[in-house]
């Protein structure tokens, strides 16, 4: 198995450096109201992620982020913190989806 490459003082990995089972942690992020109602204002208005009384009402019980803001967070961490690969994360493919809402207070990580 080839060794890691070094980039800024940190590992970076090959995929075929890469084994099933092998975990990384990224760092995590809290968001806040005003978070999640900045990013739904601009890419994702939807009367839960943009109004507390009327995400009440809804299926999240409360006010809920965007799985996209929670997607671009993700991304960040990965990136910054989380899967170190040589040459970066591509998005060359692959599914998403959202098992659980994140309101404010919660967070984003691994």
């Amino acid at each position: 198995m080839p060794e890691p490459q070094e980039f800024g003082g940190q590992s970076r990995f090959y995929l075929d450096d890469l084994a099933v089972g092998r975990r990384f942690t990224s760092a995590t992020r809290v968001i806040d109201a005003e978070q999640i109602k900045a990013f739904a204002g601009q890419f994702d208005p939807q009367p839960f992620h943009l109004d507390e009384e009327k995400a009440a009402d809804t299926l999240f019980g409360g006010l809920a982020a965007s799985g996209w803001h929670t997607a671009a967070i993700t991304m960040r961490l990965l990136v910054e913190s989380g899967l170190p690969l040589v040459g970066g994360i591509v998005g060359a493919g692959g599914e998403i989806s959202w098992p659980s809402p994140r309101g404010r207070g919660m967070f984003c990580g691994s």
